[in-house]
Formats: C-alpha cells, sequence, structure tokens
C-alpha cells in the first residue's frame, strides 16, 4: 500500500506537539518538586575537584555536638584617641617574629611604647624562623586595615626618614603586655638621652601567656592592637576564604560546619608534647596525635562524615588512623588551588593560612597546649566563635562536649574577653 507523505508529517507533528506540551506540563508542575543532588565532590590528597553548592534542602540532622549561632560580640571600648601626650620626633622600630601567634602581641606592645613616649611607629617588618628570612609587611598583612585602625592611637609611617633608616639603634627588650610603669622607669630614659630612635623585641617566657586576662587602664589600645589592626593582606584573605569556603561545601551533613584541629606531626616528640605553662586555668598537659583526637572526636558525638581540617602541611601516616574515622580530613595542601600552592609556598604564609582558617572553624581543637592554640582562642572570642574543646583520654567518664570546653572560655580567662562583651 502507499504511504502518504504528507499524512507522515501530519502524524510527526501531532507527536511532536504532544511532546512539547508534556515538556512544557513536567517543567512548570513536577519538577519544582524535586530537585537534583549536586555532583559529588571528589577529593584526594593534593587534587580538589568543587562541584557548585546544590539547592537541595541539607538534613536537619546533628551530627555532632554543633552550636546553632556564634555569638554576638562588639569591642567593649572605643577607640582611645591621643590627649595631649608629650609629642617627640622619634621613631619606633620593632619586628614580627615567630608566627601569626605572637605577631598581635608584638603590635600591641609596640604601639604601648610609641604611644606613652609620644613617638611615631615605624611599619615592621616580618622575619622568618631562618636567619636572613625578611619580608615586608604588605606581603603578609593589610597595610592600610593597619594604619587605619591606629589612626588616632598612634602615629605609623610606612617608611622612615632616610638618615635614620640604615643607622645602628639601640635596642631594647620589653615583656609582653608591657605597662606605663615599666616603659617610663626603663626606656624613657634611654629614649630621651639616645637618638630618640629604638627598636624594640619583645621576649616573652614559658611559664605565663600573653594572652591570660590581663585588665589596666591601658587595655583599650591593647585590645585594638591585638584584635583589629592585623588582617591578612587581600590576595591571601581572598585564598583563605575560599579555603574555608570549600570545607563548608563539603560538610553538607552537617550544614555547612567543620572542625579544624591543631595537629602537627612534627609536634610529637619527648620535648615538643611538654605542657607550655599552666595558663589561663589549664591544669593539665596534652598530646594527641591523630588516633586519639580521633577517638576524642567520635566519643563527643561528632559524626564520621564531619569535616576535619588540619593545620599539618603536607600528608603525613602518622594521621591515617584519624582519616580512617573522619575520611573528610583534609590539609590546606589538599584544597588549595595548584596556582596558589605555587604562591605561597614559604612557613610565614603557610602559618597564617592555618591561623585563620582555625579561627573560622565552627569548632577548635588542639592537639597540644601551644601559642598558637592561646592566639586563635583569642581570635575566635571576637568573631564570636567559642566552641573550642580540649582533648581528654578516651576513658574518661564524661562523653558530654560541654565537659571539654576550653578554660579559656569556661572561666572567661582570656584576656579576649575584657576586649569584647
Amino acid at each position: 500500500m502507499a504511504v502518504d507523505l504528507r499524512q507522515v508529517m501530519a502524524a510527526f507533528l501531532t507527536f511532536s506537539m504532544f511532546a512539547m506540551l508534556g515538556n512544557m506540563i513536567k517543567r512548570d508542575h513536577i519538577d519544582p518538586l524535586w530537585e537534583p543532588e549536586p555532583e559529588t565532590t571528589m577529593v584526594q590528597y593534593g587534587m580538589l575537584k568543587n562541584s557548585k553548592p546544590g539547592m537541595h534542602k541539607l538534613s536537619e540532622a546533628n551530627y555532632g555536638p554543633w552550636k546553632e549561632h556564634d555569638e554576638i560580640v562588639k569591642p567593649c571600648s572605643k577607640k582611645p584617641l591621643f590627649k595631649g601626650k608629650e609629642q617627640s620626633n622619634g621613631y619606633i622600630f620593632f619586628s614580627l617574629t615567630h608566627g601569626p601567634e605572637y605577631h598581635a602581641s608584638q603590635v600591641a606592645n609596640a604601639v604601648a611604647v610609641a604611644r606613652y613616649l609620644g613617638a611615631t611607629l615605624v611599619l615592621p617588618d616580618v622575619r622568618g624562623a631562618k636567619l636572613g628570612d625578611k619580608r615586608n609587611f604588605k606581603e603578609l598583612y593589610d597595610v592600610e586595615k593597619f594604619t587605619k585602625t591606629l589612626t588616632g592611637v598612634v602615629r605609623v609611617e610606612k617608611t622612615p626618614p632616610k638618615e635614620i633608616s640604615k643607622e645602628r639603634l639601640p635596642i631594647i627588650k620589653v615583656p609582653y603586655m608591657v605597662s606605663e610603669e615599666y616603659v617610663a622607669s626603663n626606656i624613657k630614659p634611654i629614649f630621651k638621652n639616645e637618638t630618640r630612635n629604638l627598636k624594640i623585641v619583645t621576649y616573652f617566657n614559658n611559664n605565663s601567656s600573653p594572652y591570660d586576662k590581663i585588665i589596666n587602664r591601658e587595655s583599650d589600645y591593647q585590645c585594638l592592637a591585638m584584635y583589629e589592626s592585623l588582617k591578612p593582606q587581600k590576595e591571601l584573605q581572598e585564598l583563605i576564604d575560599s579555603m574555608v569556603g570549600t570545607l563548608r561545601s563539603m560538610s553538607k551533613k552537617t550544614n555547612g560546619r567543620f572542625v579544624s584541629v591543631d595537629l602537627r606531626a612534627e609536634m610529637f616528640t619527648e620535648t615538643s608534647c611538654k605542657l607550655l605553662g599552666s595558663s589561663g586555668g589549664h591544669n593539665k598537659r596534652w598530646c594527641y596525635n591523630g588516633e586519639r583526637i580521633g577517638e576524642f572526636l567520635k566519643k563527643i558525638g561528632f559524626h564520621e562524615d564531619t569535616t576535619v581540617y588540619l593545620t599539618q602541611t603536607g600528608w603525613d601516616t602518622s594521621l591515617n588512623a584519624l582519616r580512617d574515622v573522619f575520611p573528610n580530613t583534609f590539609t590546606k595542601d589538599a584544597i588549595m588551588p595548584a596556582d596558589e600552592k605555587a604562591k605561597f609556598t614559604d612557613a610565614e604564609s603557610r602559618k597564617t593560612i592555618d591561623f585563620y582558617v582555625c579561627a573560622q572553624g565552627d569548632v577548635f581543637v588542639p592537639a597540644y597546649p601551644s601559642r598558637f592554640y592561646e592566639a586563635v582562642v583569642g581570635e575566635r572570642i571576637g568573631l564570636g566563635k567559642t566552641q573550642i574543646f580540649i582533648p581528654a583520654e578516651k576513658d574518661s567518664n564524661s562523653d558530654s562536649a560541654t565537659d571539654y570546653v576550653s578554660p579559656y572560655v569556661a572561666n572567661r580567662s582570656h584576656f579576649a574577653h575584657s576586649c569584647f562583651c
């Protein structure tokens, strides 16, 4: 039987119209009720492929002892301004050393000395662990933020006059949280009798902490110097924000929340694991490796799907036991884009990245006592992120996370508590 082409075309057009109508109905009335899962995030050590965040509703399961919201805090005092202090033509020089956990205290000391003497503070350089390892302040921190924050508190110059930039300056050692009385009796006479240009070096001892609670009449500008003046330079801050965003995108079952842990394999030696003082209400020593950190987090209720960030550089086989319990455990090398990893290879940048990622984590756990831990706590108090847990032996009686809250928070024994209300 001959086939009429006109009938075939008519049938094809009719079928096409019904198909289009069906798609329209599906799109308008069925699709909104179903939202696809996002592409699976694939993470390997040294390699990361991120999918775009999905639009589906996250699970409401708690999956661990998470706080629902961060605390809302604000600075307790207004910016302290000059009040007719004696003016001088002198300059105070200093350097930032030993890593970001020390930098805030060094800035606070330099500001205290320069403010009391009426001197001008010269923008510091940043010194690394190796002799001769020196960097410009702007390579690590935001210069404009630093100078703007201290405007009206102390005069700051980015570069000193040429005639004094290379001269041999008297070097004065000062204790952390230096007082006006100390400056008046120990530094002012030298400042007046010398060239009115000094370099100060802050020294720390192992039996006390610059982050213990110290309240005095100068605490306003100490707070300003410690918790508002230092912020990473723009490119570094963007990288930190990107890494935090990546960690949150991988934390789907915990509503974007992650745990940051200060855990570095090189710390686990007989010498390194000794308690660094008993300040802040701490009356015990602790030193946990990856396996024991995993046991602790599991014990207090964190689900195996919890995303964990470690301050370890690279990967160490001693951390495998932690990843066995919490598979979503990563170091910065695993989540940094390759091009950014090539830019920030120096130790100071990597320490700074660790510091600010730990400050942003929804929970922070230090594997051992250190100034890094103390400094991160101060930063977190200013952000209202007070979920900070101190590990305990796996056979301890309690499995409640609230029983392991850092004494810095539980006893309000950290200096930052006098800065934020």
